[in-house]
């Protein structure tokens, strides 16, 4: 289950365009986190005829992200290799990844503030980040034309036909299982400076978060790291 959020939007005019993109793809999950602007009538009238997706757009905070099992994070800024929270990958990439997953599985896509996007905290805490190949003199998109290119790539692999409704995939709970146990290993390890410990956690959660492994290859994870000593 694939639900958008958008963080601190400040305008109407671009909830109204991404609620109507979220109805061309059969889209209809939409939740604010502490939005700067209301529902209005800019924002209905932008929608046309998807003015049901924001009668049942839900307004949250940041807590409400802690329920999802995979959090998908976008940017237009990108590091290189070696900056490991900004290392992205394509909108085509990830649909390929999401597509996998049975619909039990929780998953936020995170948009950004306009003009600001997501902070570092906030990339901090997704699986995984995505970005959409621009202009390198104007790669910014606007957060409508942004959703629109990730929800049209997902839906284009969804309307493919899927085997996999019967696979249980690791949720939320056994990620932070294997965390648990990568981060106890690593104390144990010898790292020269807090910065290279802290690198090592990171690689891992985003190792985890883009390998959206099964339930049993999690198991067999843990068990695998339960014997090392």
């Amino acid at each position: 289950m694939i639900e958008l959020i958008l963080i601190e939007p400040r305008k109407q005019e671009n909830l109204g365009a991404v609620a109507r993109v979220m109805a061309n793809f059969d889209f209809s999950k939409l939740t604010l986190i502490n939005p700067k602007c209301k529902i209005g009538k800019t924002s209905r009238k932008v929608a046309k005829h998807a003015n049901k997706v924001l009668d049942k757009t839900k307004i949250k905070d940041f807590d409400y992200l802690k329920k999802f099992d995979y959090l998908i994070g976008t940017t237009a800024i990108l590091g290189t290799d070696y900056n490991i929270p900004r290392n992205p990958i394509n909108p085509e990439q990830v649909a390929d990844k999401l597509v996998r997953l049975n619909k039990k599985i929780r998953i936020a896509l995170i948009v950004g503030r306009e003009g600001q996007g997501l902070s570092n905290e906030e990339i901090d805490l997704c699986d995984i980040l995505v970005t959409i190949p621009a202009s390198k003199t104007y790669p910014t998109l606007n957060i409508s034309h942004a959703v629109s290119i990730l929800l049209f790539e997902i839906f284009k692999k969804s309307s493919s036909e899927k085997s996999n409704s019967h696979i249980n995939f690791a949720t939320k709970k056994e990620k932070e299982v294997i965390m648990k146990y990568i981060n106890n290993k690593l104390k144990s390890m010898d790292f020269a400076t807090k910065e290279k410990l802290g690198t090592q956690r990171k690689v891992w959660k985003r190792l985890l978060g883009k390998s959206m492994m099964t339930k049993r290859e999690a198991f067999a994870l843990m068990g695998f790291l339960r014997k090392l000593k």
